[in-house]
């Protein structure tokens, strides 16, 4: 070997150290198991969330139990924002540079595992909302479904913030490169806009749904026409 290899080698590992470190190998897989483990990503929160809500479907789908469609369709309201939102995030800042993303030391995801973790769960989770769930919004709506819904995605992106910061205070780094860019400021202008655009997510799914179903009528003249007709 080489003496600049040997120098080289000596760079990545210390005499002492028995493996490669700061490295892809073994050293890449243990920092991995960090505190906060996979769910410091957002992404891999919203496949949790996907994945619970569409279990818990299937449950449904297999008992016929009204008590888990229902359960289903709360999580749902949940799930799909948070999904859309992923996808917004990751692809918009992507196209603008992937390293925002996408550390620069880590291969690009195959296109197909790119899409089962940034696209799919989304296209999937407003196929459900459109044609699997009850009618949304019902009629008459509540005047403060907007604010609630406002202020439930704001203190869900900020959760999301105070989560990431106290996984970067054991960890000493934050889960996308794009935090680690941003001063704290900044990081609050990009979690409240997170906030607005998943509620606005949200907003478009009910539009969607109003164009493709309607709105449901009121549900006691409804009952009361069911009644006449038995």
């Amino acid at each position: 070997m080489s003496a600049s290899r040997v120098a080289d080698a000596l760079k990545r590992r210390h005499p002492l150290q028995r493996f490669n470190a700061p490295g892809k190998g073994i050293s890449g897989a243990t920092h991995n198991d960090s505190f906060g483990w996979h769910l410091q990503y957002l992404t891999m929160i919203g496949i949790t969330t996907s994945t619970i809500c569409f279990s818990i479907g299937l449950i449904a789908d297999m008992t016929s139990s009204q008590q888990f469609f229902t359960l289903k369709n709360y999580l749902a309201l949940v799930a799909a924002p948070i999904e859309i939102l992923v996808s917004m995030l990751y692809w918009g800042l992507r196209a603008i540079n992937r390293e925002l993303v996408i550390p620069p030391d880590l291969p690009t995801p195959p296109i197909m595992a790119d899409f089962g973790f940034h696209l799919f769960p989304t296209l999937l989770l407003s196929l459900d909302a459109l044609f699997l769930s009850p009618p949304w919004p019902t009629s008459p709506i509540n005047p403060r479904a907007s604010t609630l819904s406002l202020l439930t995605s704001t203190v869900i992106a900020f959760l999301y913030w105070f989560w990431i910061e106290l996984c970067y205070s054991y960890n000493g780094f934050y889960p996308y490169p794009i935090f680690a860019i941003l001063n704290t400021a900044q990081r609050i202008c990009l979690f409240a806009l997170s906030g607005v655009a998943m509620w606005a997510a949200g907003a478009g799914l009910r539009w969607c749904y109003r164009i493709v179903n309607g709105i449901e009528g009121n549900p006691s003249i409804e009952l009361g026409e069911e009644k006449k007709l038995k």
